[in-house]
């Protein structure tokens, strides 16, 4: 769950921090992030901790999607990965409350946002390592040194020394309402393709929707949504492939993704997660989702037999070799039926289909695309 108070515009505020051209101890740039990997999960984990623990009594935040030398915004893909919290739980011992939002900037195209960490740490106890991570060890402690993340191997009192500027920073970076009209008109503007709504919750908050409208069974579900909360310019969801249903109230707006999985030419959809977010009387909100997933089961031979073929497809395409008319029709289901395979107990067809990523990368846009859907959906199942 995310607990928000107060109102800060998050686009204004990443403009705010890159004003302060280095990284220091309060805040971190980072051209991309990868916690797919162990490396890039190590990395990541080390930065929470050293921001954390330098930062006692204010928040410390991530800034992800920017060149470090020129602090040129050229964005990420849309990162909804609301079990980061259980990855830093899992890994550090006194973990600080970490959340990962999704800023949208005018400039970049619909699928790219620029992602923000913010970490707040919960009291004056030292955050580390819980158990050893690629080559950190457990036990480990980090601060920042300046724009570095350094271990420590000696007792240090923690100091708050960043306060007073980051009070200044969030405070110019409050919301107003010309930044939310702003905001409306351009999501209305930009979206006319997908009939973009609005909705203003508690006469204060603002959010609107858009997606590609299907009726089914007397139900209505949508596909390519983009779902932002005007006031902190977030966005809150998107997805160009995944079914969606989305439902409201006067003070909650609910949001039900279904995910498309199935064999060969048989598929059928599967609720993937719930997400609510409840507006409050006192300008504060909170976010709560619920893994909804139930894998589906398979017979055991027909999946060795397809995994198996997944594998020498990879193979193929690693060394150039020309794919036949029916396997070139059989990889565009290749990062379903690895995903498939992992959850009736593959274990190693995730790492396959990480190993597979940028081969599909240079291979085709759309099923690339398909194979990053699959991660994310492995990523959110596996940290519930």
């Amino acid at each position: 769950m995310l607990f928000t108070k107060g109102m800060i515009n998050k686009r204004l505020l990443i403009k705010n921090l890159l004003a302060h051209n280095d990284e220091n101890s309060f805040y971190d740039k980072k051209r991309k992030l990868n916690i797919g990997e162990k490396e890039g999960k190590a990395k990541f984990l080390k930065h929470i901790c050293a921001l954390s623990n330098s930062n006692p009594k204010n928040n410390s935040y991530i800034v992800i999607g920017v060149e470090d030398e020129d602090n040129q915004i050229i964005g990420v893909d849309f990162f909804d990965d609301s079990k980061i919290q259980n990855l830093v739980n899992a890994y550090l011992a006194n973990p600080p409350i970490v959340s990962y939002e999704n800023i949208p900037f005018p400039h970049l195209p619909s699928d790219k946002v620029v992602g923000l960490v913010s970490i707040r740490s919960q009291g004056n106890k030292m955050c580390s390592l819980r158990k050893n991570i690629w080559k950190y060890y457990g036990g480990a402690v980090f601060f920042r040194d300046g724009s570095i993340s350094m271990p420590k191997v000696f007792d240090l009192e923690i100091k708050d020394v960043n306060s007073e500027i980051v009070n200044a920073i969030e405070s110019h970076a409050q919301n107003n309402i010309e930044l939310t009209l702003d905001g409306v008109f351009h999501f209305m503007n930009s979206r006319t393709d997908y009939n973009p709504n609005y909705k203003v919750f508690k006469e204060y908050f603002v959010v609107c929707w858009a997606g590609k409208e299907k009726r089914q069974n007397g139900e209505t579900y949508y596909s390519r949504v983009d779902i932002e909360l005007i006031n902190e310019h977030v966005k809150l969801f998107y997805s160009e492939l995944d079914e969606v249903s989305i439902s409201l109230t006067d003070d909650r707006f609910k949001i039900v993704e279904y995910v498309q999985l199935g064999l060969q030419d048989t598929f059928q959809y599967y609720p993937l997660e719930e997400v609510v977010i409840t507006f409050k009387d006192n300008a504060s909100y909170d976010i709560e989702s619920k893994l909804l997933f139930e894998p589906p089961k398979f017979d055991r031979k027909t999946l060795f037999h397809l995994y198996n073929s997944n594998n020498a497809l990879i193979e193929k395409i690693k060394n150039k070799i020309p794919l036949s008319k029916n396997e070139a029709k059989d990889i565009v289901n290749l990062p379903a039926t690895y995903l498939l395979c992992y959850f009736n107990d593959f274990s190693e067809a995730k790492e396959k289909l990480e190993e597979a990523k940028p081969y599909l990368k240079s291979y085709n846009d759309t099923i690339y695309s398909l194979c990053k859907e699959s991660i994310r959906i492995l990523r959110k199942v596996r940290y519930s």
